[in-house]
């Protein structure tokens, strides 16, 4: 299962800054589709942290990337479509407050373009 988001901060109209996010929940790694102003990698590990799902670097502990209410259930189902998220907005590490949004859900095989996502 792949789950599209869209993370930006709380207010859109006034901070354009956002990124467009794959989920792979099967092989527990995330790419980064689109962005400006959200820092993160192209790529790395999807890992569960305090109950959250955090986006972290390939291998990395530290969480780049905070999605809070966002679960899968064994069944496939979805806990929410929207909530809060985190991410550093500056070298310093200062973190943003900002949201996140499900843009779209693809239920069956994920035909990856990307030996990323192939499991190679």
């Amino acid at each position: 299962m792949r789950l599209t988001i869209l993370i930006n901060g709380s207010d859109p109209t006034i901070n354009h800054d956002f990124a467009v996010v794959w989920l792979d929940m099967e092989q527990k790694r995330w790419s980064r589709e689109s962005h400006q102003g959200v820092r993160l990698p192209a790529w790395g590990d999807i890992r569960e942290i305090d109950g959250e799902l955090a986006l972290c670097a390939p291998e990395g502990q530290r969480p780049l990337c905070e999605i809070r209410g966002l679960n899968v259930t064994r069944k496939r189902g979805i806990s929410a479509a929207q909530g809060q998220a985190t991410w550093p907005s500056d070298p310093a590490q200062t973190k943003t407050l900002g949201c996140w949004r499900l843009q779209a859900v693809e239920r069956g095989p994920i035909n990856a373009e990307d030996a990323l996502f192939a499991g190679h």
